[in-house]
C-alpha cells in the first residue's frame, strides 16, 4: 500500500469510527458514559496517527470537527480536536 492510499484509508476510518460513536453516544440512555472507552480510544487512535505522520494535526481537528458539526448534542465531538491535539 503507497503512501495516498495508507492516508485516505487512515481518514476514513477514523471518521466512520468518529461517526459511529457519535450516533450510538445520541441513541443511547446513559450517553457518552457507556462509550468513554471507545471513544479515548479513537482519541488514542488519532494521536498515533499523526505521531506516524498518517494525518496532520490539521486533518485530524478537521475531522473531529466536521463530526461535531453533524452531532453537536454529543459533548464529547465538541471537545475533540483537544484530545485528538
Amino acid at each position: 500500500m503507497d503512501a495516498h492510499a495508507r492516508h485516505h484509508r487512515t481518514v476514513r476510518l477514523l471518521e466512520m469510527r468518529l461517526e459511529a460513536l457519535a450516533v450510538a453516544s445520541q441513541r443511547s440512555p446513559l450517553g457518552d458514559y457507556r462509550y468513554e472507552r471507545r471513544i479515548v480510544a479513537a482519541a488514542a487512535a488519532t494521536r498515533h496517527a499523526i505521531a506516524l505522520e498518517l494525518i496532520s494535526r490539521e486533518e485530524a481537528g478537521a475531522i473531529w470537527a466536521t463530526v461535531a458539526q453533524r452531532h453537536p448534542g454529543v459533548a464529547w465531538c465538541q471537545a475533540g480536536p483537544q484530545l485528538a491535539a
